[in-house]
Order: structure tokens, then C-alpha cells, then sequence
């Protein structure tokens, strides 16, 4: 389970910080791609379940994540798990806005 909640949360600042880098590109990630890039993320951003702030890896990593490659993967079932002020409050230790009202998968900020 522990697991679990730490992809929850690493899956929402993915999802939340990746909002202001969708790039403008005629064809978007392969589905490969997004498996990569969510499994590198996870992997940067892991130590933030554990109530540490996100490090410049992990901050870097949801920089350069793509939104579509996010969003999809956020379900009813795991956006229950999710703290989203928590969430909101470390992307913005990242120093990244984030957007009012945004949908990504089953899950609206604030």
C-alpha cells in the first residue's frame, strides 16, 4: 500500500507540474515513452512520500515530464489517495504556479 500511495503522489506533482511544460509538438510521446517517463519520475520523486521536499532531480524530472503521459493514469480510485493540498504546496516548492481549476485525469486543482 505504501507503494501504491507513493505513485499516487508522485503520479499527481508528475501531473500538476507537467501542466506548464506541454510543448506544442505535431505528434505527442509513444506509449513507451510515457511508461519511461512516468517510471523515472517515480523513481526522482519517491523520497517526497516520505515528507521529504521534492529534491532538484525530482523537480527537474516533472519539468520535463509530458502532461498527456500523466493525466490518463490518474483514476478515481487513485485521486482518493491524494492529498491535493499537500501536492499543490510541493510543486509550489518547486517554484512552479499552479493552474485554478485544472483537470488532469479524475482530479480538479484547487
Amino acid at each position: 500500500m505504501e507503494t501504491l500511495k507513493a505513485i499516487v503522489v508522485v503520479v499527481l506533482i508528475l501531473g500538476v507540474l507537467g501542466v506548464w511544460e506541454v510543448k506544442m509538438a505535431s505528434a505527442g510521446p509513444s506509449a513507451a515513452q510515457c511508461k519511461e517517463e512516468r517510471r523515472i519520475g517515480v523513481n526522482a520523486c519517491k523520497p517526497v512520500l516520505y515528507g521529504k521536499l521534492p529534491s532538484p532531480e525530482c523537480c527537474q524530472r516533472v519539468r520535463v515530464t509530458h502532461i498527456e503521459c500523466v493525466c490518463p493514469v490518474i483514476t478515481p480510485k487513485l485521486a482518493a489517495l491524494i492529498d491535493l493540498n499537500r501536492a499543490v504546496r510541493l510543486v509550489e516548492g518547486c517554484g512552479r504556479r499552479v493552474p485554478r481549476h485544472y483537470k488532469c485525469g479524475s482530479i480538479t486543482t484547487p
